[in-house]
């Protein structure tokens, strides 16, 4: 079976788990922080923020902007829940906007008018899907004038660049960027994932938050009287000051991230190749066409998504998936609209404002894609959907 994505694991990785398991602490160590500091150092960013998961690292971002109770925060019906889930976790209101069609991404020009007439709207989350970056600076400059804040879901595009060169996550046209190390993106932790910033009083928010709310760095403490015996300093003391959470990187992820992280511009390399490939092959399949075709000089190409018109092809997504699965072929669906799914529908979420959003949803196929898939794959998966469809149109 042909999986629409894996991680790629080298010896490399394995020692240097094994070494981590063998020698070093478990959690809490100077490995997170090695990792931390290799991450802002390849984004350009000031600080980089560990966590257990990118949903945990968009939570935290969230409680860190210390809205007022009830804000609307803006984001895209196209992603995994976990976007839309965070605005919730913090007592907020998600705002979904349709997308580009071309990109898939938000809307800008939708957002702007939201922007301009919603005073409720504080927040914006825009969504990188597929590791093509949204216009940033265009966003930015819409929300400035507004006071909006900006927390980049940038879970599919470790690696990716904006127009200009740097890198998503340095952070110059949003407060912070939030992204998964899930086995299938562009370097893995098993779990995991990272907040960046350039904001000092973010950064020691985030760490606190980030572990139960217990002071970190130079945090004053609160209780005086408790911290100090004969005004020296308890080494034993420390203080809960936020409702926080566990939710740290352990140490072994940590140095599974630091070695993969070594291979992270090859891996984008690898992936845009094989996007290359793939664009070059579909050319000439009736009623296919890939998603963001002009895009890979910029996008981490988390995944490969493609728009399929079912209907005139005489065959369903549901019989098409089935078949490739039963040639051994794996493909998914990126993504369900958010306001679909029965928890959004209880809230009162509807799909009537988000046409685009719809349409996509109704056409996506997601085609395997990752750094190890081989040439002798990507010819059987095109082979093979070239075959199904040739079938359903002769019969």
């Amino acid at each position: 079976m042909i999986p629409y994505g894996r991680q790629s694991i080298n010896l490399f990785d394995v020692l240097s788990v094994s070494k981590q398991l063998a020698f070093k602490s478990l959690t809490q160590g100077s490995k997170i922080e090695e990792f931390e500091e290799r991450i802002a150092e390849y984004v350009g960013a000031k600080y980089a923020i560990a966590v257990s998961s990118a949903t945990a690292g968009l939570h935290l971002a969230v409680m860190a902007l210390e809205l007022p109770a009830n804000s609307e925060i803006i984001t895209s019906p196209i992603s995994f829940v976990a976007s839309s889930n965070a605005i919730l976790y913090s007592s907020h209101q998600p705002k979904f906007i349709d997308v580009d069609r071309e990109t898939i991404n938000i809307d800008l020009n939708l957002v702007a008018k939201e922007i301009e007439s919603n005073k409720s709207v504080r927040a914006v989350i825009p969504v990188h899907f597929a590791g093509l970056p949204c216009d940033m600076e265009k966003l930015a400059m819409q929300s400035a004038a507004k006071g909006i804040k900006i927390i980049e879901d940038a879970a599919h595009a470790l690696g990716a660049s904006y127009p200009d060169g740097k890198k998503v996550g340095s952070c110059e046209f949003s407060d912070m960027t939030v992204f998964s190390f899930h086995p299938v993106k562009s370097i893995t932790t098993g779990e995991g994932g990272m907040i960046t910033t350039n904001s000092y009083d973010l950064y020691k928010k985030l760490l606190r938050l980030r572990s139960h709310g217990i002071n970190k760095l130079n945090d004053s403490f609160e209780a005086s009287l408790l911290s100090r015996s004969n005004g020296i300093l308890n080494p034993w003391y420390y203080e809960m000051q936020d409702l926080g959470f566990n939710y740290r990187l352990t140490e072994l992820q940590a140095a599974l991230g630091v070695s993969q992280l070594g291979r992270l511009d090859k891996f984008i390399k690898e992936r845009r190749s094989k996007v290359a490939w793939y664009l070059t092959n579909l050319r000439g399949i009736p009623n296919v066409e890939p998603v963001q075709s002009n895009c890979s000089p910029i996008s981490a190409h988390h995944i490969f998504p493609i728009r399929v018109k079912y209907e005139p092809l005489k065959i369903s997504r549901a019989r098409l998936m089935t078949s490739l699965r039963e040639r051994g072929v794996g493909t998914q669906v990126h993504y369900i609209p958010i306001t679909l799914h029965p928890y959004y529908q209880k809230l009162g979420f509807g799909i009537e404002s988000l046409p685009e959003a719809m349409s996509y949803y109704h056409e996506a196929l997601t085609l395997p894609l990752y750094p190890n898939l081989k040439k002798s794959q990507q010819i059987k998966v095109i082979t093979e959907l070239k075959t199904l469809i040739d079938v359903s149109q002769d019969r």
